[in-house]
């Protein structure tokens, strides 16, 4: 994913260079607004930074423990006011779902054999972002930029008051996540309005697990979210 990315920044950039060289200034009035309204979609893929629990009574017959990255999707609005030419602060609230497939190889010490239990952990974030986009000047139509800044989110699918079956057990999470964002993209002016293309990364501060010693959560100590964000923005 993170390949792709990079490929298509690339290839968008050196076409914007040379379209931008090649035609006049698109949407001149833009830069006149110090308030700009947009929205935003993309996808992600989500995972979790953990660490292990050694007082865990699992630890012993769990040989591995995989989280692997889900693909997903999100959309926001976006808000952003122009502080200067080169500084603009943001404000995307954006609704984003994610998820995560958690891996567990144990020893069935029943069977006497290796064996694997899986639980897929699907989410749905209302995110809130406060991002500070620092921005080379407008080349034309063109210009590309670093962004970075602080983000809390809600998961409105957590489970984290569901009661426990021991048959079915499940990952259970906090519903309330504070993470840091950093990342960049390419803006391209366009003759109504203002494309953009963005790659940024959101790593959790919080530990989001919740202890209650099941199966999946008794190995493990801490869960720290862990998101990449590839998005398309669109303003005028």
């Amino acid at each position: 994913m993170k390949k792709l990315s990079l490929f298509i920044l690339l290839s968008v950039f050196f076409c914007g260079v040379g379209w931008g060289q090649r035609f006049g200034k698109n949407y001149p009035r833009f830069d006149n607004k110090k308030v700009h309204f947009g929205f935003t979609l993309g996808f992600n893929t989500s995972n979790f930074r953990y660490t292990l629990n050694a007082d865990s009574s699992n630890i012993d017959s769990i040989t591995n423990i995989s989280i692997d990255k889900q693909p997903g999707f999100n959309l926001g609005i976006i808000s952003s006011w122009d502080i200067h030419e080169t500084v603009h602060l943001r404000f995307i609230p954006s609704l984003s779902f994610q998820e995560r497939l958690f891996t567990y190889t144990y020893w069935n010490k029943q069977t006497s054999s290796m064996e694997q239990r899986e639980n897929r952990l699907e989410s749905t974030y209302l995110d809130f972002p406060l991002l500070l986009k620092l921005r080379t000047k407008r080349i034309n139509n063109f210009a590309a930029y670093a962004i970075g800044g602080m983000q809390y989110s809600y998961d409105l699918a957590s489970q984290k008051d569901v009661d426990q079956q021991l048959g079915d057990p499940i990952v259970k999470i906090e519903a309330h996540d504070w993470s840091y964002q950093a990342g960049g993209g390419f803006d391209f002016w366009l003759p109504y309005f203002k494309f953009g293309i963005e790659l940024k990364i959101s790593n959790g501060i919080k530990n989001v697990s919740i202890q209650d010693h099941s199966f999946f959560m008794d190995p493990l100590s801490s869960l720290k979210t862990k998101v990449w964000w590839f998005s398309l923005t669109f303003e005028g």
